[in-house]
């Protein structure tokens, strides 16, 4: 029987190229999503990946949203947390609002799911928890205290709980991305995102799928021994 990985944030962008690595690699993925229906219902058409609607920033709806996968697809084995928003602001003009919506979402949001289905692991003897953290955690950036705060803090819970995970077979690790070619980042003004380039050493934006296979390499099962890391993949934008 395959495992059960659920992806937060799973069905565009980041999270949609960790699906399909988890599913590639045999896993019976989950992919969480948040509001965007349309573009949920063609993933799952595109992919045959089951898809399924909570907000992960809510402690309740990621306890109900867990007991509906496990019911259909079986025990979790496997949580990645990608799931994450950006309300971008300078401090001096940022709203409590923006603050609290970047915390509760990007942050308060790997509590809400690991609570849930740690348990289970423990009791299993295995588990793989992955939280995908940014290189604006790790340097911080102009208008985002926030979303650095946020990105940094997961890294201390990924260190944190990987001790308390180690003896019960749960690993948990952290990935800090770099800008990678989102429809996020095409977003961008051309003119800005030809400057950020300019600053990567290898010359050129991440893809997707080079995250999603770090991911699964760290969900594998014989990445037992690799726990409480951070892998930085940034091209070299920022070292750590």
């Amino acid at each position: 029987m395959s495992r059960v990985a659920i992806v937060t944030g799973g069905t565009r962008g980041i999270g949609a190229a960790i699906s399909i690595a988890l599913k590639e690699q045999g896993r019976t993925v989950a992919a969480n999503y948040g509001g965007n229906d349309e573009a949920a219902n063609k993933f799952k058409d595109e992919t045959g990946i089951a898809v399924y609607k909570w907000d992960v920033g809510d402690f309740q709806a990621c306890q109900d949203g867990i007991a509906r996968v496990e019911a259909d697809l079986g025990p979790v084995d496997i949580v990645v947390n990608n799931a994450g928003v950006t309300r971008d602001a300078t401090l001096h003009r940022m709203k409590p609002e923006q603050w609290d919506d970047v915390i509760r979402i990007d942050l308060t949001s790997c509590f809400n799911m690991c609570r849930n289905v740690i348990e289970g692991m423990r009791s299993r003897g295995f588990g793989r928890i992955v939280n995908i953290s940014s290189i604006n955690g790790q340097k911080g950036q102009l208008g985002q205290t926030n979303y650095s705060a946020a990105k940094a803090g997961m890294i201390g819970f990924t260190k944190a709980l990987a001790q308390e995970g180690a003896a019960k077979g749960i690993t948990v690790n952290a990935v800090a991305p770099g800008y990678i070619d989102t429809e996020m980042v095409q977003a961008v003004p051309e003119e800005i995102r030809n400057k950020i380039i300019a600053t990567i050493p290898v010359g050129r934006l991440g893809m997707a799928e080079e995250i999603a296979g770090a991911v699964a390499y760290l969900s594998a099962d014989e990445a037992g021994f690799v726990t409480g890391s951070t892998l930085t993949i940034n091209g070299g934008q920022y070292i750590a």
